[in-house]
């Protein structure tokens, strides 16, 4: 059995703030037991414009936000997925949206960028990521002690074809900041949904609140089993949902029903 956590944040414009706020969600999470933690999407910087993130990209290997990440892996010799951070990208006014992955000695072991990129409109609600953030090309994963974790980021939780690409996985995480909107709509079915069809658990990190620049995020950070059924969750926010992987029930499940050695396609 393996614990692990997904931390839950409502992120404010100032990356320091944010800095302060994962090391002591990830300590306590690290504190309860967990063996891996990842953190929600754009953790380290909610700002006021979708252009403030640009301002703090980092380059691969090097700044702030990076040095954070492996400080806390070492120090609480966990496996860490770094949620989303920006990096610099080719081009000047659009970043990366990137998770990073942290091994217990603090060395970075896998990159993900994301592919699928946010778009919007209902109302008064408008986003359009692609605008800030170019996309990624490659499927991200990597091999845990207790097999292999499958990357995705928020909006490509709507594409099960990116989950089919990571090839049989323990266990797929999706850092997101799904709006409320959307997420009070779809979050759940969606897990449910990828958890269900890999037959693997799923861990969600999201951002859980109403930030300073008036977004309101959807929260509901949640750790769903290869049944689907939701094994623990954090409505609203800021704080920890924990739980165990259990390898012989992702084991049963397949067993009992084989739907991924039935495919066709």
């Amino acid at each position: 059995m393996t614990r692990v956590a997904a931390v839950q944040m409502v992120s404010t414009p100032v990356v320091e703030q944010n800095i302060a706020t994962a090391r002591r969600l990830v300590a306590e999470a690290a504190a309860g037991g967990a063996t891996l933690v990842t953190l929600p999407e754009y953790w380290p910087i909610m700002g006021m414009t979708d252009t403030d993130k640009v301002a703090h990209a980092e380059q691969p290997g090097s700044g702030p936000i990076q040095d954070c990440l492996a400080e806390l892996a070492r120090e609480h010799g966990i496996w860490l997925i770094g949620g989303t951070l920006p990096l610099v990208s080719s081009d000047a006014g659009r970043v990366l949206n990137t998770t990073l992955v942290y091994d217990p000695q603090g060395s970075a072991i896998g990159r993900y960028d994301k592919i699928h990129l946010f778009g919007f409109n209902k109302g008064s609600e408008s986003y359009d990521e692609a605008r800030t953030i170019v996309p990624g090309e490659s499927v991200g994963s990597f091999e845990a002690p207790f097999g292999r974790v499958g990357l995705s980021i928020c909006y490509d939780l709507r594409f099960p074809e990116l989950f089919r690409a990571m090839g049989e996985c323990a266990l797929i995480v999706v850092p997101a900041a799904f709006t409320h909107t959307t997420g009070q709509a779809h979050w759940k079915v969606l897990l449910r949904a990828r958890a269900i069809e890999n037959q693997c658990y799923v861990l969600a990190s999201a951002q859980g609140g109403l930030h300073a620049n008036g977004r309101r995020t959807f929260g509901h950070s949640m750790l769903v089993d290869p049944w689907g059924e939701v094994k623990a969750v954090l409505p609203e926010g800021e704080g920890v949902v924990s739980g165990e992987l259990d390898p012989a029930f992702v084991a049963k499940v397949r067993e009992s029903l084989p739907a991924l050695r039935h495919r066709k396609m």
